[in-house]
């Protein structure tokens, strides 16, 4: 038979049962109903040979099923099943033409064709026409009732998943309405439902007058005129029957439930395995068919409740809700949900096989929950992560109060672990046995990795704190301690090292306490506390032994011009500098001896021994030659490292200590220097007698002269005034202050000046006589003079000041005989001179 391009039809299944499976791949492929997906339909038609099937499917859905030729004869046209593409009906539909009943080229007895065509199209179709003459209606022996027991029949066997729709077509219809049709109609097919051996899987349905109660099958009757009689009128009719299969497939279509649908492009095998069933079984009694169809079925309701499941609005806020944050009665209202889809699958799958059905049931429970796993998951999650924090609260809070630090996680964990149990309980669900033990043990980690970093942050603090306890207990003494540099000074170390470090140790023992460390672990941090006070000696140690020339020239300048008494010595040439100067350098040795090792471990060394031997018993020479240096220098201290002394111990290497006395000898030389000039300078100053020789030859040479003075009285006077007026003549013309400048410069300045000096004075003492009182202006703008000139003098002895302290003791007392010409001096004695 041929069929045009639009229909694009083919042979199913040939008269002898044979499917065509090239046939329905190609049909497949060139409709491209692959793609349709679930929006398909298929139509089937079944009912009596030569009774206008395949004329009504090509009026209906403008196919090109091969018809009969009525002027040939009446005879059978269509031989097995062939299938059409509907021409502009929306969805894709497929019709399928079903060979005729009854015909007598299949024979009276062989019916098995006829009843394996009637299962295949309710099995795979849709919407079944089935196609019966109107003067049948009412009949108890017709055509019809072997076509309906057949249909019934094979419904029975069938149980099929889909509900297939039904619709009795009701040909030459005559005047009789179709509203007294239809009530025969059903009626005689209630007869025939009740006459049909029913089997003992369904007796629960026999007693049923409701054939849609028990299958699920939607009845639909319509009735045409005759094609030959009444042509137009046939065609429009069918025109407004077409309608109905516009889109079939919606709620309320005629293609009824679409549940038992499979896929479009899993349409091709599942009509091969069924008709491969249909012809394996020829008694009809398909066990196999009825497990596929159960399990199909029942693995699409659980699908379906699956799909409903995770877009169901409850879940989806639940599931929002839990990333979010914990969720009150989480396991509860989850719980809920599942138990609702899982009876909806138990009520929709409760007629098919039961094995199949507890199967697809299980799978259905372990998907859903694999669906709403995460979302517990994310439960827990919170629920650890909310125990977590309120243990790192109320560890904190704890802490605070002054509790014990163990004592105190152990409560915390206690207590968090319990609310953490009461929340897993809450989230749990009934239809599953999840276990939380694994989220237990991760949180029971936590809470011990957040304490192990706390117990780190406070036993790091406390040890800190101990440690700067130490620090500044030792730091200060110590360092007083070497810069004094006594011979006890490392006994005195070791006894203040030994006390402030068991007092902060003792302390920290009770602190550490409340941690309840191993014994080994305290142990370590102890010993740790107590290196750490030797390190912090050491350290000062070092640092002192960096500035140990500075600390032995300080203690030299401090003893050589300091007394018992610490006054500042003046060098009045009575002292013994030598021996000042050798104590001293001594007292400095001590700070270099002192400062040359580190002595904790209270070992004897002779450092100190070797140091006075080599430097101090030396020869000290007076600084006047070029080469100033101290005696001579024993070999002993030619080495890197002392005997008694390990090298991390050793502050001053030997020849460090060498080198160090050398620049100290260098340096305060200057000092001992100044002294000495300090000390002649003042011998000289204070030696203004002349020599006695020349004393005794004065009194034996100005013995007459002398009695001269005696018996004239008035020469006693004279050279009184004489010397009164010199005196003042010296005051008034600064003579020491003019020779600062060389004795030309003052000669000349002083010859300038003697003549008006000697004129203001002379005036000064007529007016003293004569009782009038001198303006003062003069004299005092004199004596500015006279002071301003004393200042602009620069002071030759200060230019030549020396550094040290012995030096300015001398330059002290030169200074004050030269500032006795000072101002303040000047004006007392020009007062004493102008009274006389």
């Amino acid at each position: 038979m041929e069929q045009d391009q639009g229909c694009c039809g083919t042979q199913l299944i040939d008269g002898d049962g044979v499917f065509n499976v090239e046939g329905l791949d190609n049909f497949s492929k060139i409709t491209k109903l692959s793609q349709c997906g679930l929006s398909y339909a298929i139509v089937a038609i079944m009912g009596p040979q030569s009774s206008g099937k395949s004329t009504l499917m090509n009026h209906l859905f403008h196919t090109n099923f091969r018809e009969m030729d009525a002027i040939r004869g009446r005879s059978q046209t269509t031989k097995g099943i062939w299938m059409a593409k509907c021409v502009g009906i929306e969805p894709f539909t497929i019709a399928l033409d079903l060979e005729g009943t009854d015909g007598r080229e299949r024979g009276e007895d062989d019916t098995a064709f006829e009843k394996q065509s009637a299962l295949f199209a309710l099995a795979v179709a849709d919407i079944v026409l089935i196609n019966m003459w109107c003067h049948d209606i009412g009949r108890e022996q017709a055509a019809n009732k072997p076509l309906l027991k057949t249909v019934f029949s094979v419904m029975m066997r069938l149980f099929s998943p889909r509900k297939t729709t039904l619709l009795f077509v009701i040909r030459d219809k005559t005047r009789t309405p179709l509203e007294y049709l239809e009530p025969i109609l059903r009626e005689d097919i209630q007869k025939i439902w009740a006459a049909v051996a029913k089997p003992e899987a369904h007796k629960i349905g026999i007693n049923s007058n409701f054939l849609h109660l028990f299958f699920g099958t939607k009845v639909e009757v319509t009735a045409l005129p005759s094609y030959e009689e009444k042509e137009e009128q046939f065609v429009r009719e069918v025109a407004e029957l077409r309608q109905r299969f516009f889109h079939s497939i919606s709620p309320g279509g005629l293609a009824g439930d679409r549940r038992g649908v499979v896929p479009a492009s899993g349409f091709p095998f599942s009509a091969r395995q069924i008709w491969k069933i249909i012809k394996e079984n020829k008694d009809l009694d398909l066990p196999a068919h009825k497990v596929m169809v159960a399990t199909v079925r029942c693995e699409e309701i659980a699908n379906e409740k699956l799909s409903l499941l995770s877009s169901d609005q409850g879940w989806l806020a639940l599931e929002e809700a839990v990333q979010a944050g914990p969720v009150s009665g989480f396991g509860k209202k989850l719980s809920s949900i599942l138990e609702f889809y899982l009876s909806e699958y138990e009520n929709e799958a409760i007629y098919f096989d039961e094995g199949v059905r507890n199967a697809k049931q299980k799978q259905l429970e372990s998907r859903a929950l694999d669906a709403v796993h995460h979302a517990y998951a994310a439960m827990l999650g919170h629920l650890r992560s909310k125990a977590l924090e309120s243990f790192k609260m109320r560890l904190e809070q704890s802490m605070h109060k002054g509790e014990g630090f163990a004592a105190s996680v152990r409560a915390c964990a206690q207590s968090c672990l319990v609310e953490f149990d009461k929340g897993c309980e809450d989230a749990s669900i009934r239809q599953a046995n999840w276990d939380a033990s694994k989220v237990r043990e991760k949180l029971c980690r936590d809470i011990e990795t957040h304490a192990a970093s706390v117990r780190s942050t406070k036993l790091t603090e406390m040890i800190a704190k101990y440690e700067k306890q130490i620090a500044d207990a030792l730091s200060g003494p110590v360092e007083a301690l070497l810069e004094a540099g006594e011979l006890d000074a490392w006994a005195s170390i070791r006894k203040l090292l030994k006390q402030e470090t068991e007092v902060a140790l003792s302390e920290f023992s009770t602190a550490v306490a409340s941690f309840e460390l191993d014994k080994p672990t305290i142990d370590t941090m102890v010993q740790n506390l107590r290196e750490y006070g030797r390190k912090v000696v050491e350290k000062n140690a070092r640092e002192e032994a960096g500035k140990v020339l500075i600390r032995m020239k300080d203690r030299f300048t401090m003893i050589f011009n300091h007394d018992n008494d610490s006054m500042p010595r003046v060098w009045t040439g009575k002292e013994d500098i030598r021996a000042i100067t050798k104590d001293a350098r001594s007292a400095s040795l001590k700070i270099l001896s002192t400062l040359a090792a580190i002595r904790l471990d209270e070992k004897s060394d002779n450092i100190e021994n070797v140091l006075f031997s080599s430097l101090s018993d030396g020869t000290v020479s007076v600084p006047s030659s070029k080469d100033r240096s101290i005696g001579a220098i024993s070999d002993s201290l030619a080495s890197s490292t002392w005997k008694e002394v390990s090298p991390k111990a050793t502050l001053l290497t030997p020849v460090q200590c060498k080198s160090l006395w050398r620049q100290f000898t260098a340096e305060t030389e200057y000092s001992v220097t100044q002294a000495i000039s300090a000390q002649e300078a003042h011998k000289r100053s204070n030696n203004w007698l002349p020599p006695p020789w020349a004393i005794v030859a004065m009194v034996v040479l100005g013995f007459n002269e002398f009695m001269v003075l005696l018996r004239n009285p008035l020469y006693l006077l004279v050279l009184f005034v004489v010397y009164l007026l010199s005196k003042a003549l010296w005051v008034q013309m600064d003579i020491t202050g003019e020779f600062r400048n060389g004795a030309l410069p003052g000669i000349l300045s002083i010859s300038s000046r003697l003549l008006p000096t000697v004129m203001n004075l002379l005036r000064r003492l007529a007016e003293e006589a004569q009782g009038h009182q001198a303006p003062e202006a003069p004299m005092q703008q004199s004596f500015s003079l006279q002071n301003s000139r004393n200042q602009t003098q620069p002071n030759p002895t200060s230019s030549t000041a020396p550094e040290s302290s012995v030096s300015s003791s001398c330059i002290s007392s030169t200074d004050n005989e030269a500032e006795y010409s000072s101002p303040n001096s000047m004006h007392r004695r020009s007062t004493k001179t102008s009274e006389e």
